[in-house]
């Protein structure tokens, strides 16, 4: 792991598979925005130490795991406060909450799995909110939802946005099979609402520093829509959900090998589905005691 400078007094920890960015509020003190897998950890710590760093603050963008997995352990270590979007600290605030977003896995794989996400929130970002103050230090917020219920982009005192999840970079894109939307239909509609963006700098968490991402966000609409196509066109005939994910594993050679896994692929598929389905081009109906998908018919 290794720190960039990105503009100013804002960094980002590169993890070898996210940025995680900070802003120092002095030589000592620093503001997270986000804080990483759980596995992660000790690099994370490694460099907080090497820098004698001290979290004052942690801001999150969304309650996923690769985001949210290191809240609490850094809360204890520095008695920081934590603010991150009210529906997302609600998901984050238990186990038995976090089945309400993870409801097709068991409360016993929740925990084990997902357990490093539990934190307590203290500082609740509503809404209507577009700016919080934490450490002392004022950062603009823009609502992203999407990816995730309440996803938030964070724009740091030295013009840098830090937008999260909201976008993934080049990189990404040459690896990801089906990118992950919570609503891909919102999901949308605030990658269009990124266009209107006018700062410095970009931090993309998946992954990838820009100073202009006019084409990063038409090249993203186009590989999440290009992506749908594809789960449309494997519909034929009426399918169950299982039916089509069985098919998806199929065309797009993933690897599946745990009941862990099929649920996590199960959760980003039906953001596909139900898209075409509220996108009229398909629809879900009853056939011999099961629900199945049928095609209508797809325009763009």
């Amino acid at each position: 792991m290794k720190v960039k400078r990105v503009k100013g007094s804002t960094f980002c920890i590169d993890t070898g598979m996210t940025y995680i960015p900070f802003y120092k509020i002095n030589e000592r003190e620093i503001i997270m925005l986000d804080t990483g897998w759980a596995g992660e950890r000790r690099g994370i710590n490694e460099i907080l130490q090497r820098n004698g760093f001290k979290v004052k603050g942690i801001i999150c963008t969304h309650g996923h795991i690769d985001h949210v997995g290191n809240n609490s352990y850094l809360k204890e270590k520095y008695g920081c406060n934590i603010a991150m979007p009210a529906y997302e600290a609600f998901i984050c605030s238990s186990a038995v909450n976090l089945k309400l977003y993870y409801n097709n896995q068991t409360l016993s794989d929740i925990k084990e799995h997902f357990g490093s996400m539990i934190c307590k929130t203290d500082i609740m970002i509503l809404n209507h909110q577009h700016s919080v103050s934490v450490g002392g230090v004022e950062f603009k917020i823009i609502h992203t939802p999407g990816h995730s219920p309440a996803h938030i982009c964070i724009i740091t005192p030295d013009d840098v946005a830090y937008l999260g999840d909201s976008l993934i970079g080049y990189e990404v894109m040459k690896g990801a099979k089906m990118p992950y939307a919570y609503i891909l239909t919102e999901d949308l509609k605030s990658k269009k609402k990124l266009y209107g963006l006018n700062f410095s700098e970009y931090i993309v968490a998946h992954r990838g520093i820009f100073d202009n991402i006019t084409k990063l966000v038409a090249d993203n609409i186009n590989f999440y829509k290009t992506r749908v196509e594809k789960i449309y066109d494997i519909i034929s005939g009426s399918m169950t959900m299982e039916e089509i994910m069985k098919s998806v594993i199929k065309k797009f050679k993933l690897h599946v090998n745990s009941k862990y896994k099929y649920a996590v692929m199960t959760k980003m598929l039906e953001s596909y589905v139900q898209y075409l389905d509220e996108m009229g081009v398909i629809k879900l109906g009853v056939d011999n005691g099961a629900l199945k998908y049928s095609k209508i018919k797809y325009t763009d």
